[in-house]
């Protein structure tokens, strides 16, 4: 049965505006592993020093190879323009020693109201052209004990959560204020925190890596772009228990990004918000499979972190086993102030929904509702709809039964 959407009175068509400038401004092409330096062999101890040493002597434009073996480490920094190749079958451990991470408050491993406490297990830092490739495994090591009490770093985010606090605990890879940086093939697992975090960031390519954190974890959200643009995220398979992929704009606008033929097995799915005050833009998520998840496609702020989030289109997307396929919300966690959120231009386009579940559209107010377009979107019955200050058009068709899978999504 097709059904007509016409939310409030004498509502046009919202016409795709800036759908050509909707995703990364840059020719993004599968990456190529740059020619090694140096060589490394696991000792089987600690090789922080190691391995910082040969960063901190390669030539540009090169990269620092672990070869063989399981190295373990504390926090590293890749240089600019260098960057680290972890050879199949390598794994790159973080040696889970809050002390190790602290940056010299000694607060790294506890609990408090800031939760900035500790350095990133891999830090690339107002860096151009630097990056992290190969076939190998980067393990956080989240489910290892971090003291004399046997908390483990996931054990100290959940704690945290539940008492309204913050953890203080090391992310696994943090990229800040750098241009055109680049993940390739990577296995990333067990994170303590989020597992890539990038801020102002001009230029990331994240392509063909994959993200599994186990359900214990809890904060653990998959790839975190915090006011970056021109970022790309390609062919990569995500399981995690938070955010899938994150976008916010809290110190910067976070604008021309684009993610595709992208797979999550499990988490919240694709997240724009909380914090929007400097806007996002021109975003698509294109050719996507998302199973198994709290959130399939979301948009979440309010009116203390508000802003405008512009140009956003969803297209070619299948989603299976999502409590809130799509969730747009500008009322999350009830928190108010007087910075009024603005969506418009949020364009859904050959969305199939195979599983029954809940589609939320919560606007501020009448005056400024949420702006979206529907086009050829499939849903299963007995799904339920939730609308609110909200203006779109489009349809839907109800007729996905209980034996749809996303497999014909296969990229």
């Amino acid at each position: 049965m097709q059904q007509q959407l016409v939310f409030l009175v004498a509502i046009a068509l919202l016409a795709l505006v800036h759908v050509g400038t909707a995703r990364d401004l840059r020719k993004v092409v599968e990456p190529k592993n740059p020619p090694t330096c140096t060589s490394l062999k696991a000792t089987g101890g600690d090789d922080t020093k190691a391995i910082q040493k040969a960063l901190d002597s390669c030539a540009k434009g090169k990269a620092v190879t672990l070869a063989a073996g399981v190295f373990y480490s504390g926090p590293l920094t890749i240089p600019s323009g260098v960057s680290l190749l972890l050879d199949t079958g390598v794994a790159l451990r973080a040696i889970p020693k809050p002390a190790l991470y602290d940056k010299g408050r000694r607060t790294c491993g506890t609990i408090d109201d800031s939760g900035d406490g500790c350095k990133s297990f891999i830090t690339i830092k107002g860096a151009k052209g630097s990056g992290i490739y190969g076939t190998g495994t980067i393990d956080g090591e989240g489910g290892a004990r971090i003291n004399a009490r046997n908390l483990t770093w996931f054990k100290l985010n959940k704690v945290a959560s539940g008492r309204g606090r913050k953890t203080n605990s090391p992310m696994l890879i943090e990229i800040s204020n750098s241009e055109d940086i680049t993940l390739y093939k990577i296995t990333l697992v067990r994170s303590p925190f989020y597992h890539v975090y990038t801020s102002e960031t001009n230029g990331l390519t994240v392509w063909g890596i994959t993200i599994n954190s186990p359900t214990a974890s809890v904060s653990s959200d998959g790839i975190f772009s915090a006011g970056s643009q021109n970022v790309t995220v390609s062919r990569c398979r995500i399981n995690t228990k938070d955010d899938n992929i994150g976008i916010s704009a809290l110190t910067a606008p976070s604008r021309y990004i684009s993610v595709y033929e992208t797979h999550f097995g499990r988490g919240n799915g694709l997240a724009i918000g909380s914090r929007i005050i400097h806007g996002v833009s021109n975003v698509t998520f294109s050719n996507m499979t998302l199973n198994a998840l709290s959130s399939g496609m979301r948009i979440k702020t309010n009116t203390l972190n508000g802003g405008v989030v512009a140009n956003i289109v969803y297209e070619n997307i299948c989603v299976y086993r999502a409590r809130f396929p799509i969730f747009l919300d500008m009322y999350y966690h009830g928190l108010t102030g007087d910075r009024k959120p603005e969506f418009k231009n949020i364009a859904f386009k050959n969305i199939q929904v195979g599983s029954a579940g809940q589609f939320i559209f919560r606007g501020v107010n009448e005056n400024d509702p949420i702006k979206a377009t529907i086009n050829d979107m499939r849903i299963t019955l007995n799904s339920t709809w939730s609308i609110a200050n909200t203006q779109f058009s489009g349809n839907w068709v109800t007729n996905i039964g209980k034996a749809f899978s996303c497999k014909h999504f296969k990229f």
